[in-house]
């Protein structure tokens, strides 16, 4: 049987800290999206019954954090004036943009829904971080036709427009 502090290490929710609500900001490629009436249903929750799960974060900063899950748990938490958020950090090894959007996706899908386009941009936005799709089909929890629509709709111009190719065809006279 595993001792417990080696399940504390690598657990992060037994480890949740409270820090400075100013510290905790948004990332900037979330595609999640809440309706009005579940935000409202969110804040009647959290002022009933506290914060019963914590802010994922990835700490950007000696004094930062990077929202990675909870968005509108740390939106509502601010909007009630709040001085501290609870938080889990995550990933302390691994600091790529990539890392960061792959956990964020993780998070979300195993719950809710995405907005289509928003995914689309994120899909091509690890492809130009030289992910492969079989990549980021494994770390966003999607199949292969999936990765392959989602770049489809963000434009396949833009997915090839530094690949050079040859002509298709000569034309004689």
């Amino acid at each position: 049987m595993a001792n417990i502090l080696d399940w504390q290490e690598k657990h992060p929710v037994s480890n949740v800290i409270w820090v400075p609500a100013d510290q905790v900001e948004a990332n900037d490629y979330n595609p999640n999206k809440v309706a009005p009436p579940e935000m409202k249903l969110l804040r009647v929750s959290i002022e009933s019954d506290g914060f019963t799960q914590p802010i994922v974060v990835w700490q950007t900063g000696d004094e930062l954090y990077e929202v990675i899950d909870g968005f509108h748990r740390h939106l509502i938490g601010k909007e009630l004036g709040l001085s501290h958020l609870p938080v889990v950090v995550i990933n302390h090894d691994r600091t790529d943009r990539g890392d960061r959007i792959a956990a964020t996706i993780r998070h979300n899908r195993a719950r809710g829904k995405h907005i289509v386009s928003a995914m689309s941009d994120i899909v091509l936005e690890l492809s130009k971080r030289n992910w492969s799709d079989v990549k980021i089909a494994k770390n966003l929890g999607m199949e292969p036709d999936e990765v392959l629509r989602l770049k489809q709709i963000s434009g396949l111009a833009e997915m090839f427009a530094d690949e050079e190719f040859s002509q298709a065809w000569e034309v004689n006279e």
